[in-house]
């Protein structure tokens, strides 16, 4: 899966319409599709430089469970910050707290700002979250499959890893590569250190 880019707008190009699944022993799948087969609106994403992963999850036991997603960020080679970005129990009130299906489906949504900040927008049938983040001075992000390129677990009731904002490891002939990062494997929190990644945030997920 190895690809040395120069551009990171060529990175776009090469992953959309990708689709990956993960499965575990426990029968939680997950699968995601990056970009869309809508031809104009992928032009539109292209254009804007706006990552976009559609993601299913799907099991039996699925049905009836609340989920938490947090992300940790790391500086320098180092974690700076662990926070919660959804807790669906917050939503009970409301009545979406608990998944009613034995599949459930987001859409997530990543850009750099002009105001120079990471915004990632997670869309759900009946509600949304957006955060931003600060970001360097960089268009080289992107947004990546963690479970699928590190090949890592996803169970119930576990903290797992499901997407990551990433910059690219770069060679010291100017080029560029995000897969070598995004598959590393299990030792993903030590990239900063392994491949001298400046920043990026880890995205977590667990159903309870």
């Amino acid at each position: 899966m190895r690809k040395y880019l120069l551009a990171s707008v060529l990175l776009i190009v090469i992953k959309s319409n990708a689709l990956f699944a993960q499965k575990t022993s426990q029968g939680l799948k997950m699968k995601s599709i990056y970009g869309t087969e809508e031809k104009d609106l992928l032009d539109l994403l292209r254009f804007d430089r706006i990552d976009l992963y559609q993601i299913k999850f799907s099991g039996a036991e699925l049905k009836g469970k609340t989920f938490v997603i947090k992300v940790k960020e790391f500086w320098g080679g180092r974690l700076k910050s662990e926070k919660t970005v959804i807790d669906t129990k917050d939503l009970a009130e409301a009545g979406r707290d608990r998944i009613n299906d034995t599949t459930m489906q987001m859409k997530v949504f990543s850009k750099i700002t002009p105001e120079n900040k990471i915004k990632i927008s997670f869309l759900f049938n009946g509600f949304s979250n957006t955060r931003e983040y600060k970001a360097l001075r960089t268009k080289d992000y992107s947004l990546r499959n963690l479970a699928d390129e590190s090949k890592l677990p996803i169970n119930y009731g576990e903290n797992f890893y499901f997407i990551a904002m990433i910059l690219p490891y770069e060679r010291k002939d100017g080029s560029k590569s995000w897969c070598e990062v995004g598959s590393n494997g299990k030792d993903i929190e030590n990239w900063g250190k392994k491949f001298g990644v400046r920043h990026y945030l880890l995205f977590t997920m667990k159903f309870e």
